[in-house]
């Protein structure tokens, strides 16, 4: 199960939160916006990151640039 270790893996690139307006989820209680995240995985659709909570979690690419 390679996704126990994406918290240990090397960051691949640096991304920052535009916004936290989510039309189906509540994104706003882990992410802020303004602030850079560390990216540990990336698919098309989504990308995963160290949210606040410490955890890895994984977002749709429109909250960040």
């Amino acid at each position: 199960m390679l996704h126990n270790t994406w918290k240990d893996a090397k960051t691949i690139k640096t991304v920052t939160c535009v916004h936290t307006d989510a039309k189906k989820y509540l994104v706003s209680n882990v992410l802020t916006a303004g602030k850079t995240y560390e990216v540990k995985n990336e698919t098309d659709e989504f990308i995963f990151v160290i949210d606040n909570t410490g955890n890895i979690g994984g977002f749709y690419k429109e909250y960040f640039e």
